[in-house]
């Protein structure tokens, strides 16, 4: 029987990117007044009266100009389907709906003959 590698052995990739992530985290920041972060992470020097996000006040047209920006920031990171993928998904619907639709169209006359049938229509 084959034995796997468990977390911890060598020659585990995943080990190797936790460990880098391990390593970066233990870097301590460039910028001169912060406070360096030790092992217990990020979230004492969050609380710190420095690490305060610093809140821009702007008119109506700033804010809309900033959601925009930041939409358009988002519609890069969407990894849009190949026009082959596209026509694909889209027959897998149109397929999907006329089952459907045929699926509730017949149960839709088989219970409407039963109820005419049950009183007497």
């Amino acid at each position: 029987m084959a034995e796997r590698n468990r977390p911890g052995d060598a020659g585990d990739p995943a080990d190797d990117e936790v460990f880098a992530d391990a390593v970066d985290d233990d870097k301590e920041p460039a910028d001169d007044d912060a406070e360096p972060v030790g092992r217990g992470g990020t979230a004492l020097a969050e609380r710190s009266p420095k690490a305060k996000k610093e809140v821009r006040r702007s008119g109506l047209f700033g804010r809309i100009g900033g959601f925009v920006r930041e939409v358009v920031s988002e519609l890069r990171k969407v990894i849009w389907p190949t026009r082959k993928e596209l026509l694909t998904y889209t027959s897998i619907v149109i397929v999907f709906v006329v089952v459907m639709t045929t699926i509730v169209g017949l149960l839709d006359l088989g219970l409407g003959k039963a109820i005419l049938w049950a009183f007497g229509g």
